[in-house]
Order: structure tokens, then C-alpha cells, then sequence
């Protein structure tokens, strides 16, 4: 049987921070920036899975920092293109800054992850058995 939502959906609503499920930008609560609904209000889809679910978004967070921006403020350094202190004073504030600027990102992508290789864990996606109804 195939998917109503599609691994490519998945990733475009992922990356655009929208619920793999409905594609409503709702995994975050209005008004706020760092605080995710427990589950989408459009459709009732649960976002924190159990205790911990998260953890993988902080690491992800973190790699993409350490990776896309720590790497080359070390590389920058190493070749002397710039000083020391140039370097711990953006590294320092590289380290705080960007991983704000990726939290929302980081978590959406975390789900997309999740959601592209367990699809048919979507709602959208569960088959219903004939005379079951889709609502329950």
C-alpha cells in the first residue's frame, strides 16, 4: 500500500519546520521560540515521543556546530589567517550563538529523521482495517 505521505514530503516539511504529518507549521507553541507543542494542534500528531526523544536533536545541534562552524574558526586559527583571541572570542560565542539559531531547526530535522525511515508510524500513513474508523 502506498504512503499518503511520502518520504519526500517528510523531508520538505522537515526542513521548513512544518508537522510531518499535516504539514501545518505548528510544532511550536505561538508567541514562543523555544517551546514545542507536545503534540500538532492541526492534527494530533504526538511530537515528544517518550522522555529523552529529543536528546538526538541536542546532538545533531551540536555536530552541525562543531562541525560548520567551530572547525573552520580552528582551521582559520591553525593557518594564522586570524589570532587566538579572534578565534576563542568567536568560537565562545559561536558556541552559544548558533546552536540557539538551530534549536527550532535541529528538532524539526530530528523528526524528519525519525519520520523517513519509520513512514508508516505517521497517522497518515496507518492502514485502518475495512468498517475501522480513521477518526479513532
Amino acid at each position: 500500500m502506498p504512503f499518503k505521505v511520502t518520504r519526500g514530503q517528510i523531508v520538505a516539511r522537515g526542513l521548513s519546520n512544518r508537522c510531518p504529518n499535516c504539514g501545518n507549521r505548528t510544532l511550536f507553541k505561538k508567541g514562543t521560540l523555544f517551546e514545542l507543542n507536545r503534540e500538532c494542534p492541526a492534527c494530533g500528531l504526538k511530537l515528544e515521543k517518550d522522555e529523552g526523544f529529543f536528546l538526538g536533536s541536542m546532538s545533531l545541534n551540536y555536530g552541525i556546530t562543531v562541525l560548520f562552524f567551530l572547525v573552520p574558526v580552528l582551521l582559520l586559527y591553525l593557518f594564522s589567517l586570524i589570532s587566538g583571541l579572534v578565534a576563542s572570542i568567536l568560537a565562545g560565542v559561536g558556541a552559544i550563538v548558533v546552536p540557539v539559531l538551530l534549536y527550532r531547526s535541529s528538532r524539526s530535522w530530528w523528526l524528519m529523521n525519525y519520520y523517513v525511515f519509520l513512514p508508516q508510524h505517521l497517522p497518515a500513513n496507518r492502514a485502518t482495517a475495512p468498517g475501522e474508523d480513521e477518526n479513532i
